[in-house]
């Protein structure tokens, strides 16, 4: 049997998210179809986390052991003939017989897509964040730099979670725009259950003002989720990449 590692890029507007459920069609399920009508396999396929209903991914990555005599260098064509258009295996190969995409994982970076513009994008409606002004981005950055380091982010965790620790250490936050397109990149060892999303949109409460940059600091070290600002939108959000 052969270890074959996935790295996948897809639009999450179409899906219930990643992993299989019963309410919807997920990303997963649909990369196991597609590797069931190659070889007549029903894999067991994991990823490297979940991505909630909407949310993108630039680098997923996923694995799955098969008895297929498939090159692992070429299983990313092979599936790409069966996928839709809005999923894409951007590469394959054979790993170590222990590698597990989810357990193995060091670290994460995520993107989140924030159009500032007086009118709405019809190109970018199900792609990024919209808000109708000019946001104070200055003061974002400043803001963002209170994440960095190890700490417990409580407060920037949605609630459903059963994890053990709350404690992650984020490595760096980057921001880069393109005209009114703006990007945030968040890079860290491990995020809670939709904290990028909860610090993108406290982020945001900053930029909009209803927040200020030395109000961060405190909103971690308070623990408490209904200090910290809004959950921003699933859309904007994007798994750019998983570091092994």
């Amino acid at each position: 049997m052969k270890n074959i590692q996935l790295i996948i890029s897809y639009r999450g507007t179409n899906y219930c998210g990643w992993q299989v459920q019963p309410n919807g069609v997920t990303v997963q399920e649909v990369i196991m179809r597609a590797i069931k009508d190659l070889t007549g396999e029903a894999v067991n396929l994991t990823g490297s986390g979940r991505t909630d209903a909407g949310v993108h991914a630039l680098g997923q990555s996923a694995n799955f052991f098969t008895a297929s005599t498939i090159p692992p260098e070429g299983w990313y064509r092979a599936l790409n003939t069966r996928l839709p258009a809005d999923i894409r295996v951007i590469h394959s190969r054979e790993c170590h017989p222990d590698f597990h995409s989810r357990y193995h994982a060091k670290g994460k970076s995520y993107l989140y897509k924030i159009l500032a513009s007086p009118v709405a994008s019809p190109f970018l409606a199900d792609l990024a964040f919209h808000v109708n002004r000019t946001l104070d981005w200055a003061a974002m950055e400043e803001a963002a730099a209170s994440f960095l380091g190890e700490h417990d982010f409580t407060a920037f965790m949605a609630s459903g979670s059963s994890i053990k620790t709350t404690i992650r250490t984020i490595f760096e936050i980057s921001f880069s725009n393109n005209d009114d397109l703006w990007e945030m990149t968040f890079t860290g060892n491990g995020f809670l259950y939709n904290m990028v999303r909860i610090m993108a949109g406290t982020l945001y409460e900053v930029g909009y003002g209803r927040l200020k940059a030395q109000d961060i600091a405190a909103i971690i070290a308070g623990k408490d989720r209904s200090k910290a600002g809004i959950t921003a939108p699933a859309h904007g959000l994007y798994l750019k990449e998983v570091y092994y």
